[in-house]
């Protein structure tokens, strides 16, 4: 058995590379092998997004603060609020972040594949945003 306790594991803020904004990250749980789910609290301030990006075995978002905003490619834009969960299955491409006035927080949850739990890509425009 393994107890993190609350206020033990740093923040970390969003890297450049992968977010547009200000972003912070809360780790929540990443066991070692063979086990395969981590998560990860992460909150952004108003505009803040992550950049393009897929999933191995996809990702659940459970939103639990504020208002966001999330796409996957091709589709609209679609509005976020607490207790939405989102799934994004296997190598779907997409996105996720706050709206443009409105912070907000999610629990991200994803699995690895081979050791990789995420492929970025490019960041999202300020044309795909809509801000």
């Amino acid at each position: 058995m393994d107890i993190r306790r609350a206020g033990t594991q740093p923040s970390g803020k969003g890297p450049s590379d992968w977010f547009t904004g200000i972003v912070r990250i809360d780790p929540l749980f990443s066991p070692p092998d063979p086990a395969r789910v981590a998560g990860a609290l992460v909150t952004f301030e108003p505009g803040a997004r992550t950049a393009w990006h897929t999933h191995p075995l996809g990702q659940t978002l459970v939103v639990t603060a504020g208002c966001g905003r999330v796409q996957r490619e091709g589709g609209p834009i679609e509005e976020i609020r607490p207790g939405d969960v989102v799934w994004f299955p296997p190598g779907e491409k997409h996105w996720h972040g706050a709206a443009p006035t409105t912070a907000m927080s999610h629990i991200a949850i994803q699995e690895k594949l081979d050791g990789s739990a995420v492929t970025w890509m490019e960041q999202v425009s300020e044309a795909q945003y809509g801000g």
